[in-house]
This record gives structure tokens, C-alpha cells and sequence, in this order.
């Protein structure tokens, strides 16, 4: 398989994962906190913003999929992404400030999108080297 079409299929994925988490916060939030018997935020916009903001990374990391040579620029927003919810989740976790069960699991396959994406990134970055001529 060639590593363009390895990159799109780590996006398709990318895609469909954050599409999909999205919609689940979105749309069964509540009963979602009440199965993992966590405490809801106490407003539950402090839900649905984040998971409409997932749901259109969700169809931006479909259309890296789609060309990502063509589309090599939006991959570090993905980086960004995981990155950011990946780093605050785990930093407080770590300095033991009390991070309900329900976002770790979250930050664990984010990290491993960020290793996944960087290496996209750089793989993508190397196929699309303009060709030095002398």
C-alpha cells in the first residue's frame, strides 16, 4: 500500500472517530454521564460546542483524506487539535486534579492520533518535495 493511500485511510479513520464522538456527546450526552456516572458540566454548552467543534474536524480530516497531497496544509490543524485536548486532559491527570473517567480514554487515542498525524505530516511533507534542479 503506498503511503499516500496509508495517509488517507489514518484520515478516514481520524474522520470518522471525532465525527462520530462528536455525535455522541452531542445527541446522547446526558444519558452518556449518567452510564459512566460522571458529573455533568453544569451547563450542558460546555458539551454540545466541543462535540459540533469535533463533528467539523471530523469532515475536515475526510477531506485530507479525500487528496492529502492536495490538502497537506490542514493536517497540522489535526496536529493542533490532538495536541491541545490530548496535552490538557493528560497535564491535568497527571497533577492529579481529579479528571473524570470519561475524558481519559479520549486523550489516550488522541495522542495516538497526534503520533499518527505527525507522521502523516512528515510522510506527506516528503512525497510533495519540490524536485531540486542545478
Amino acid at each position: 500500500m503506498s503511503t499516500t493511500k496509508i495517509v488517507s485511510l489514518l484520515f478516514y479513520i481520524a474522520a470518522g472517530y471525532d465525527f462520530l464522538v462528536g455525535a455522541v456527546f452531542l445527541f446522547v450526552g446526558p444519558m452518556l454521564f449518567n452510564v459512566l456516572k460522571d458529573i455533568p458540566p453544569n451547563h450542558w454548552g460546555y458539551i454540545q460546542f466541543p462535540a459540533l467543534t469535533m463533528m467539523i474536524f471530523g469532515v475536515m480530516f475526510y477531506q485530507i483524506g479525500q487528496k492529502p497531497e492536495h490538502n497537506k496544509n490542514l493536517i497540522p490543524y489535526g496536529v493542533m487539535l490532538k495536541l491541545s485536548y490530548s496535552g490538557v486532559i493528560i497535564w491535568h491527570w497527571i497533577a492529579n486534579h481529579n479528571v473524570p473517567f470519561i475524558w481519559k480514554p479520549l486523550a489516550i487515542v488522541d495522542v495516538l492520533f497526534l503520533i499518527a498525524m505527525l507522521w502523516a505530516m512528515n510522510a506527506i511533507a516528503r512525497i510533495t518535495k519540490p524536485m531540486q534542479t542545478y
